[in-house]
């Protein structure tokens, strides 16, 4: 899509990377750990200043301790948190629920480990956990349950009664729960409740998170993943051979990130909320049904009052002659049927960008 977006001169609301810079104080703390030569390999598993940062933040955030050296692994990125958590701690055979719509790199990495996959359908307009259908998918052979919340594409974010039913789950049937965070800072109308922090649930959770997201940096590829020792062990054997170390400057600037100002993380939530206000009012103003978005930077629409078979004929329509990009989201699901109606947005461009974006579908769409 973004090919395409280059082709036809096309806004480009469709892949999640901002338009525009990270914060000034995070690249000068960049420049200055390259230029004070801390160039070489780091420590494999993170420089100590991040480790600690991630777990300062860790405990913030989420009220749980954990030590920097043993449970703190830096990443290239949440993407290789996902990797090594899943190749490190799934053997051939071992089976993983998913919920669909997913990150499309949790079903490729859980090829590559052989594992068995089964998805959760999260359906409109709330994407709801069906909870009975959930139980009843977890098995013998169930060895873990993946979960991003705030949600990619969706938005949604897991409610607590849905993340409790989950860890009971967990709990009862000796499960391990892998989760995505990275949106954890882009929730807006509830606070995120990390999984680890669910009485029981630290000792078989992976948490995984970045700083790309939070501080459009998401070139900079820094990420982690946060595991008790036990679990810890396979991930750093996994990531030993994937990455074997992180990018040594940007971790050293990423560690001041994670210590900014909580007047950074409120001025962000803020400015986002704005943004995607303006891009969702636009939307349903161009005649999508829109669904809610509680967090990340995505919205979900319908796509359908404008007679299109599927989403990917849509995308192409909506690049090709109103000259705008989005998502067709059937490529996030196992059965990609269950995704043709709908189109996912991304509101992580600056306000001009949006505006035109919105004005070109006004003036262009029209309903079948």
């Amino acid at each position: 899509m973004s090919m395409l977006a280059v082709k036809h001169g096309a806004i480009n609301l469709g892949q999640g990377f901002p338009n525009f810079d990270g914060p000034d104080f995070v690249k000068e703390a960049a420049i200055k750990a390259i230029n004070a030569g801390k160039n070489q390999y780091a420590r494999g598993y993170g420089v100590p200043e991040l480790n600690s940062a991630v777990a300062e933040r860790f405990l913030k955030d989420s009220g749980l301790q954990v030590d920097p050296d043993k449970e703190v692994t830096v990443t290239s990125g949440c993407t290789e948190a996902i990797a090594a958590t899943i190749l490190g701690l799934i053997n051939p055979g071992d089976e993983v629920i998913l919920f669909a719509p997913f990150y499309d790199s949790y079903e490729a990495t859980l090829s590559m480990a052989g594992a068995d996959v089964k998805a959760i359908t999260l359906r409109p307009p709330d994407f709801a956990v069906p909870l009975e259908e959930l139980k009843a998918a977890v098995s013998k052979n169930t060895r873990a349950i993946m979960i991003n919340t705030p949600h990619n594409p969706t938005g949604k974010m897991f409610t607590r009664e849905e993340l409790e039913f989950i860890a009971d789950l967990c709990k009862e049937n000796d499960v391990l729960l892998f989760a995505d965070e990275v949106y954890d800072k882009l929730a807006f109308e509830a606070d995120h409740i990390s999984m680890a922090s669910i009485p029981g649930m630290y000792e078989r959770t992976v948490t995984m998170n970045s700083l790309g997201k939070t501080f459009s940096l998401t070139g900079w590829k820094i990420g982690w993943a946060i595991a008790p020792p036990h679990l810890t062990w396979g991930v750093r054997q996994a990531h030993s051979f994937l990455t074997f170390a992180t990018s040594t400057p940007m971790q050293s600037a990423a560690a001041a990130a994670l210590r900014a100002p909580e007047s950074y993380f409120e001025d962000l939530k803020r400015d986002y909320g704005a943004k995607k206000a303006l891009l969702v009012d636009g939307l349903k103003a161009a005649g999508f049904i829109v669904y809610p978005s509680s967090g990340t930077y995505f919205v979900m629409v319908d796509h359908t009052p404008f007679g299109f078979d599927n989403d990917v004929e849509f995308c192409e329509y909506l690049i090709r002659e109103v000259g705008v990009v989005a998502i067709p989201p059937s490529v996030f699901y196992l059965n990609p049927e269950d995704g043709k109606n709908l189109v996912r947005f991304t509101f992580c461009k600056d306000d001009d960008t949006l505006r035109a974006a919105v004005d070109r579908m006004k003036a262009k769409l029209r309903k079948k």
